[in-house]
């Protein structure tokens, strides 16, 4: 049997981060809702390393209950349209039906809030308290950088693993990806959801 051909890369690129950012916005609107405070628990349960929190109080329980089904759901109707989106975005879309889409979505959600974690963990070993910045100039401009591609990368890896994913689509996502990321940051830190825009 002939595998499935890998997307279009940058109609690909587009339509993950489309789905991404969907997923972005309905993950905002929920932060932003007091009721969504009752969730607010750290992920790692209070459990330090050397000392030191694993990742802090600004990952918690309450942004990985809504990330993952909102992704779904944004995945899922990306499958359910596919048939009728313009020929150019249909080719960055694979052939498999709405429910394939939702599962996937639902993956990435996931793989976007998970592959954070390694950044927390190392900021939180070099003492950089949850949402500052390192005052070493170096360490200051690794971390942003990783703040831009960690989730990216987790999103990519997971989708690899199942669907064929062309090396360009990486390349795509990771120009996009960090832009939209930021302007998230933006709009959260406007919000009074996170204490700096970086």
């Amino acid at each position: 049997m002939t595998p499935a051909p890998a997307p279009e890369p940058l109609a690909c690129a587009l339509f993950l981060v489309a789905a991404m950012s969907v997923a972005g916005v309905a993950h905002t609107l929920w932060l932003r809702w007091p009721r969504s405070r009752r969730f607010a628990a750290p992920l790692d349960g209070g459990r330090k390393f050397r000392g030191r929190a694993l990742f802090g109080d600004n990952k918690t329980w309450r942004g990985l209950l809504v990330l993952p089904p909102a992704a779904a759901a944004a995945f899922g109707a990306f499958g359910l349209l596919r048939p009728s989106l313009p020929a150019w975005m249909q080719a960055g879309l694979w052939a498999n039906g709405p429910a394939s889409y939702a599962l996937l979505g639902f993956a990435c959600g996931l793989a976007f809030m998970v592959a954070e974690l390694p950044n927390s963990f190392l900021k939180r070993q070099i003492d950089v308290a949850p949402g500052g910045s390192p005052r070493n100039a170096g360490l200051a401009v690794l971390c942003f950088v990783l703040d831009r591609v960690d989730s990216a990368v987790g999103v990519l890896g997971v989708i690899s693993l199942v669907l064929p994913v062309r090396p360009a689509t990486w390349i795509w996502v990771l120009l996009i990806g960090p832009g939209v990321h930021l302007l998230f940051s933006l709009w959260l830190h406007r919000l009074g959801v996170k204490s700096r825009w970086a």
